[in-house]
């Protein structure tokens, strides 16, 4: 329902706001703009997201498939279920779904983003077969999109390397400010939806893993500080990534030639279950990015910054950072919308100005709320979203605020 609203919304918006500009400005091409956005928008989301998905999903849910049947899945499972049990206690113990959500989450926090989105998609299905009401988002669905969403991630590669594509002085020098930021976004996300959810906080087991993750954070953050210089902060970031990534299929293949498996049917198998629900999605994804696209194109994020440094000058507020700002508000709306926003602000300031550093840490302090919920969400059919949205932008509004009072500390 939430997706009903703010799709109407935007529509709504961009429609008076070009009306606007055509009655008083005399912009000829007011809704010229708009229309040129929808049409580049519907074909962009299906030859450059929806087709190239298709590869990434049948590529790693055919690993995932043989992961499952080697048993690593399951011995995953066991290692972070009481966790795991205690944040989502509609999802049986041992049940797939919590070594398929344990795999997505680690894809993220490696920053590795064509394996995360299969990996997750297949967690929200293996969640929907436990979905009573089959259009409606479940507990455990919420919970683990919000968490998803909250885009916790330790090695933020394609920001180093794009600073670094920009000739930034020390390209690694935003990793430590967006894995804090990112790191607050995944906390304060988890205890909205936990209290929403009436989920006891105070369990020993809940306060045990979110302490040793604080603690493992903290001494990456040391690592990294204190034992590499810039340049190995980006080369152990790179290296590390991609031999991860390249480490899990052959853990999982060397899994089932043990056990026997027959490695290239699972493949298949998983290969197939990917492509199908790639062609699923397609439709959900070109009414959210039209949608996005139009209220880009009519200048709403503009009159929004515009807006905002006008309230920060009637306080006598430190205004650099709403130079960043149009970072911050694509972020929920659009992966590729907030990274050419980033590129934009520190090819316009500098990428080692504070709007270039600021704009850096923006995108790596969360992850696209309304791109994740329709491809999630539509991916197995759901139409009710119920609190998903809100709880997600709180996370997104927790990493905001973080990334501006840490850039300030950082770069201010």
């Amino acid at each position: 329902m939430a997706l009903n609203y703010i799709w109407i919304a935007f529509f709504v918006i961009a429609f008076v706001i070009a009306l606007a500009k055509l009655v008083f400005l005399g912009d000829t091409d007011a809704f010229k703009l708009l229309v040129d956005g929808m049409f580049d928008s519907s074909k962009s989301s299906v030859m450059d997201i929806a087709l190239p998905l298709i590869g990434n999903m049948a590529l790693w849910l055919g690993i995932l498939n043989i992961g499952e049947r080697a048993g690593a899945i399951n011995f995953l499972s066991r290692i972070v279920g009481p966790f795991l049990n205690r944040l989502f206690p509609e999802v049986p113990k041992n049940h797939p779904a919590t070594g398929q959500m344990m795999m997505n989450f680690s894809a993220n926090l490696l920053g590795l983003d064509n394996a995360a989105t299969p990996l997750g998609l297949k967690a929200m299905d293996s969640l929907q077969e436990l979905n009573p009401d089959k259009e409606t988002a479940s507990n455990a669905q919420i919970m683990f999109l919000v968490l998803h969403t909250s885009g916790l991630q330790l090695l933020p590669v394609t920001i180093i390397a794009q600073r670094f594509i920009l000739h930034a002085k020390d390209p690694a020098d935003v990793l430590i400010p967006c894995i804090i930021a990112t790191y607050v976004a995944t906390v304060v996300g988890m205890l909205a939806v936990a209290i929403k959810q009436k989920i006891n906080l105070l369990d020993r087991v809940i306060i045990s893993w979110l302490g040793g993750l604080t603690l493992f954070v903290t001494a990456l953050v040391w690592f990294f500080t204190t034992q590499l210089d810039k340049e190995q902060i980006t080369t152990v970031s790179k290296v590390s990534s991609n031999l991860l990534l390249f480490t899990i299929p052959v853990i999982f293949i060397l899994g089932a030639i043990r056990k026997k498996v027959n490695v290239f049917e699972s493949f298949i198998d998983g290969a197939k279950a990917g492509f199908e629900t790639s062609v699923k999605i397609i439709p959900y994804l070109v009414a959210m990015l039209v949608a996005i696209s139009v209220f880009r194109n009519c200048g709403a994020l503009d009159y929004l910054n515009e807006g905002l440094k006008w309230t920060c000058n009637q306080f006598n507020l430190d205004t650099r950072f709403v130079d960043a700002m149009p970072v911050a508000y694509m972020k929920p709306l659009s992966g590729s919308g907030s990274k050419a926003m980033m590129i934009s602000t520190m090819q316009t300031y500098g990428p080692d100005s504070f709007a270039g550093h600021l704009a850096s840490v923006f995108n790596g302090s969360a992850d696209t709320t309304f791109y994740i919920v329709a491809l999630y969400f539509g991916s197995v059919g759901i139409k009710k979203s119920r609190y998903a949205i809100p709880a997600g932008l709180i996370a997104d509004l927790a990493g905001v605020i973080a990334a501006i009072l840490i850039s300030y500390l950082f770069f201010g």
